[in-house]
């Protein structure tokens, strides 16, 4: 079932996801999480407006997370799965259940200023980690909207964290 605007309906990919066995979770994670298919998909995000399987699948949306490289100093957009929370989104560094934790939740941890692009509207963010008294919370809302991070989590004996990006008001 596909919605107006060119995307999955979200009960209809809901379903779907909920449906998915743990090695299909695990390849949607390989390939997601592969450092080389970033810049495809951010490209692709861009050049679709985030539109279609690059901006909405299987019941979560994506978007462009760009956050300042924490070594380097530069500009980093990788595309992550976000979940709504109220007027802020929720991303998980689960790295597909690997074991060790992505690049960007250093970079976060440094300077949570970010921008976030969805679909094709980019607005400003400040990310803090869960705190601990919400936490599961957050967890059963993202574990809720995908399945893969529950399968994700029991692969990895790290802490899987999650971040709050709070939209900063305009002035």
């Amino acid at each position: 079932m596909w919605d107006l605007d060119g995307t999955r309906s979200p009960r209809y990919a809901t379903d779907v996801a909920a449906r998915l066995p743990d090695p299909l979770y695990l390849a949607i994670g390989r390939i997601l999480t592969h450092r080389r298919f970033h810049p495809i998909h951010t490209r692709l995000y861009r050049w679709s407006g985030g539109r279609g399987p690059v901006g909405r699948a299987l019941g979560v949306d994506m978007i462009l997370l760009a956050v300042r490289g924490r070594r380097s100093g530069e500009p980093r957009t990788v595309p992550l799965v976000a979940v709504r929370d109220g007027a802020s989104w929720l991303v998980v560094g689960s790295n597909a259940g690997k074991e060790w934790t992505p690049g960007w939740v250093h970079d976060l941890r440094l300077g949570p200023a970010v921008d976030v692009t969805h679909r094709r509207t980019v607005v400003s963010h400040a990310a803090r980690e869960a705190a601990p008294h919400e936490y599961e919370r957050l967890w059963a809302a993202v574990a809720t909207a995908y399945p893969g991070f529950e399968v994700y989590r029991g692969r990895t004996a790290r802490a899987v964290p999650i971040f709050v990006l709070d939209p900063i008001p305009a002035d």
